[in-house]
């Protein structure tokens, strides 16, 4: 099981109403997916040859992050398609569910600018994740 990755509210973050602003949550998501795919590929993944883009993004808010909150961020697999999977993802405070989010990410050669099936590394990658289907 990976960890979840452990997000610093930076005072930036938040907004005029003392909270993390709905967009900034993006940025998490991003760095969540970078935590989980460096354990799950590691870090010499040549995302050039075995890239990946980001078609979809969804958030509910549930309840507000603050800045001297310590979210912790954890990401489950939806699904696999034939060129594209699905994140979802889980944002706790002190364990308490603050905002659920999903991220479809296609598989892509940069090479030839055009999708590919989903890579077979990251199929198998994925067994490491907990499957929420």
């Amino acid at each position: 099981m990976i960890k979840p990755a452990r997000i610093q509210v930076r005072f930036a973050d938040c907004d005029m109403m003392g909270h993390v602003n709905n967009a900034v949550y993006l940025s998490y998501f991003e760095q969540a997916r970078m935590h989980y795919f460096e354990q799950l590929v590691g870090s010499e993944w040549d995302y050039q040859k075995q890239g990946t883009l980001l078609v979809k993004n969804e958030l509910t808010y549930l309840k507000p992050v603050f800045l001297h909150d310590f979210p912790e961020i954890s990401l489950h697999l939806i699904e696999v398609g034939g060129k594209s999977f699905t994140f979802g993802y889980e944002v706790r405070v002190d364990g308490e569910l603050r905002t659920t989010g999903a991220s479809k990410l296609v598989c892509f050669d940069f090479r030839s600018n055009k999708s590919v099936e989903v890579f077979p590394e990251l199929i198998e990658a994925f067994k490491k994740l907990d499957d929420k289907t």
